[in-house]
This record gives C-alpha cells, structure tokens and sequence, in this order.
C-alpha cells in the first residue's frame, strides 16, 4: 500500500521529515511509529496504518512533503501481491528536424486574483502576478506560488551567466536549515512581510513586586512549582487586555478581518537546544496566579523536551517572551503571527530613581511592547502597556 503523510491538524498542508525510525525491508506493527516529521515547531512521530514490510521510503530526511503526498511503500501481511514502486522506463526517441518560426501571440489579459500579502510579497521579490500560474482555489495565486515562479526565474539565469574561470577556496561551511530552525525562519518571515510593526518601550518600579513574590515563593515550592516573575506579568496581561481588548487580536490577511478574541492565549516564547518554541498557555484569563505559575513550568519543561501537542502551539492571541532569563536588559520581539503584540521583559535591574523629592534605589524592569501598527494606534498600545506597569506596580492586585 501507499503510505501518504496524513492530515496533522488543521491548516497543517506540510511537513519536514526529521528521521525515519524504520529502514527499508523493516518489519512493521500496525499503528508502531515509522516516522518523525515536524511541523509548526512540534515534532510528530506518524504511525502505520497497516501491519507489513517497509518495501521502500521515498521522501528523504529533511525533505518538506504535503499532506497526502506518498512517502513510503508498505508490503501488508496477507497482501494479494506485492507492492512495487516502478521506475520509468526510458523511451527512444527519434530526432525530428523543425523549422522555427517566431511567432508573437498577443497574450489574452486576465484577472489576477492574490490577498495583499501575496502582492505585497510579489513586489518585494519583482515577480509580475500576471504571469504566474496560481494553484490556490478558483486559480487564486499563492506565496509558494510567487516564491516558485522567483526560484526558477533565478535558476534560469544562474544557467544562462557566464561561468568564472578562476576558481577560488571557499572558506565556510554551509548548514542546512532544517527542523525548528527552519519552522522558525518561515514563519518569522511571514510576520515580517506581512505586518507593520512598532515597538514602544518603557519600564516598571517592580520593588513591590520583588517583595510579594518572595513572600509567597515558599508557598508555591510547598506546592511542587516555582514562582518566578513571569506568571505576575501574564496576569497583568489579562487585567490590561479587558481594558484594551484590541491587543488580544489576530488578522485574517485573507479575508482582511480582525478577530477579537473572548478568551487570553498567552504565547510563551521559550529556548530550547534546537531553537525558539513558542507554546500557548490557553484560557490564562481564567487562572489564578499559582495556576498560571502551575501551567506555565509544564509547558515549558514539555517544550524544552519536545513533549508539545500540536494543539499547545497553537491559538495565541497575544505574545510574552522574556529576556531576563538569559540576563537580557531589552530587545525588540516579534509578535507570534497572526497575533498583534508581544511583551518582551528584561531582567530586574537594581537602579537610583526619584520617589517623591529623594533619589532613592529601586528594582526597575524594563517592558517592550511590539504591535502591528495595521490593527493597533499607538496611542491605545502606549496605555495598554501603561494598564500593565500600573498592575505591575501594585501586585497584591494580581491575586484577585
């Protein structure tokens, strides 16, 4: 039988083949894993369908393949007969001589049909939409179609340029992004193109803060979890969203809608040894402190050992990420498309400040707050942020 990758969770269309855990000839169970591939920043191990022989792999490691595309040929128990994979045969074929004759048909217009990231993408790479063949519905022209048509028109030029005759030692070493790396870099491009962002900055007096969390971090290790400073600014999140509910948006390029969400998916960014993963903390708009601190370390202990669902990065409507974990002051971060904003918080600093007519020393954090400009003003994103230093600020208020 044919084995295809199958569907992986809604809007997946493809998948890297990380590794085969069989090899050709491999005697199978039904339903034992045969394949790990990775999607969306979370690695999948496929089963079989069927109890049999792998009688051959076609789909390399680290090859991107669709959904429903044939990667392997499986010999079943029981088959009739066997499965094969049959190579073309070659044909001869005889030369026929032709006259050329130029010939300069006028080309019919028609009407171009892509969303405004597909034109805006075209722009970008010099690509005429007209001339593009779409594969989208009713003919509608896609990136990977306007990445196709820019890739081979490069290919054909590398073809037609003179070749160098000097030849020269190249002094480097050429990786393939492959995995999370490359999960990463597709995506990370794809908010880029496509959203306008800006990043504001500001900082909060968390000397208060400092204090109530190491009154209550005892509590928390009696209950088995850390308490570390993280959970305090996903609930300051929440308190601000309801006051700004435009920041716990995404958009919908396609049909040019904002969707405002009921419910806060925090999208967590996290490090792992392979690269950035960002799982979604679901529904934090109904969590008490200790519940988000209690969700928060299993999400992240899972995702630096890749234990994620598919689910789990999936559904964020708003972003943190901080880079005081790594002893960061501060960045510009990157909103998890198609989420408008994302909080990047620096490490607590120790720093001289004025209260009332003295200049006294106090624990300073330093907050980034990028949004897409498309869907936010700065104005409302400027007091959103300030919502958030305001609850920062006053944290008994966080455990209401």
């Amino acid at each position: 039988m044919e084995f295809r990758l199958p569907e992986i969770g809604e809007g997946v269309t493809e998948a890297e083949v990380v590794r085969w855990l069989v090899k050709e000839g491999d005697h199978v169970r039904r339903f034992q894993p045969i394949v790990e591939v990775t999607t969306v920043k979370v690695n999948i191990e496929v089963p079989s369908p069927v109890e049999g022989r792998i009688a051959k792999i076609l789909a390399r490691e680290g090859e991107v393949v669709k959904v429903g595309q044939v990667i392997a040929v499986i010999e079943e128990v029981g088959a009739p007969a066997e499965v094969r994979v049959t190579e073309r045969a070659e044909v001869p074929v005889q030369e026929v001589r032709r006259e050329e004759v130029e010939v300069k048909p006028e080309r019919p217009k028609r009407e171009v049909l892509a969303s405004p990231a597909v034109r805006r993408l075209a722009r970008e790479l010099g690509v005429p939409l007209e001339e593009v063949e779409g594969t989208g519905p009713g003919g509608r022209i896609t990136e990977e179609d306007v990445r196709r048509y820019a890739e081979s028109r490069a290919a054909k030029r590398l073809v037609e340029a003179p070749q160098a005759t000097a030849v020269t030692e190249v002094e480097y070493e050429e990786v393939p992004i492959r995995g999370v790396r490359r999960a990463i870099a597709d995506h990370l491009s794809k908010a880029v193109r496509s959203a306008a962002y800006v990043t504001i900055f500001d900082e909060a007096d968390v000397t208060r803060l400092v204090e109530v969390r190491e009154t209550l971090k005892e509590e928390a290790e009696r209950m088995g979890f850390r308490l570390t400073y993280l959970p305090f600014v996903i609930r300051a999140i929440v308190k601000a969203v309801k006051e700004y509910p435009v920041m716990n948006t995404t958009i919908d390029e396609e049909r040019m809608v904002i969707r405002y969400h009921r419910r806060v998916n925090v999208s967590v960014a996290v490090h792992t040894e392979e690269g950035l993963v960002v799982p979604v903390l679901h529904g934090a708009d109904g969590l008490s402190l200790f519940e988000v601190a209690r969700r928060l370390e299993d999400l992240v202990e899972r995702a630096r050992s890749r234990k994620l669902s598919l689910e789990e990065v999936r559904g964020g409507t708003i972003g943190i990420t901080n880079y005081g974990a790594v002893e960061g002051l501060s960045g510009t971060p990157i909103p998890n498309y198609p989420e408008t904003a994302i909080l990047g918080t620096g490490r607590i600093v120790r720093a001289p400040r004025v209260v009332g007519d003295q200049v006294v020393p106090r624990y300073v954090m330093p907050l980034a707050l990028t949004f897409d400009h498309r869907i936010v003003d700065g104005e409302p994103a400027s007091r959103f942020l300030r919502v958030v230093i305001r609850y920062l600020e006053r944290p008994e208020l966080l455990l209401l």
